[in-house]
């Protein structure tokens, strides 16, 4: 099964290891800390040019959606079959 995160990325539900609201982005030092690391090693991929609205953690990248949490929730709930 598929989640579609915005623009055309789609990734396996598998995959997927948390799903954020971008706010998590200043919460605490050690999200600040994670994400650093994964913009330092190219883990870290924006998806479309729309300001983002969450963040989806898998084991290789951490996707900038333009799609709220509770949207991606959803469709992660309901994953696409392709």
């Amino acid at each position: 099964m598929y989640i579609h995160l915005g623009g055309d990325k789609i990734v396996r539900s598998s995959e997927v290891i948390a799903i954020f609201d971008i706010t998590i982005e200043e919460s605490s030092a050690e999200s600040k800390a994670f994400l650093e690391h994964a913009r330092k090693n190219n883990k870290m991929e924006t998806i479309g040019e729309e300001g983002p609205k969450s963040l989806v953690v898998t084991a290789d990248k951490v996707y900038y959606s333009p799609i709220s949490s509770a949207t991606l929730k959803k469709r992660a709930q309901q994953p696409l079959a392709l």
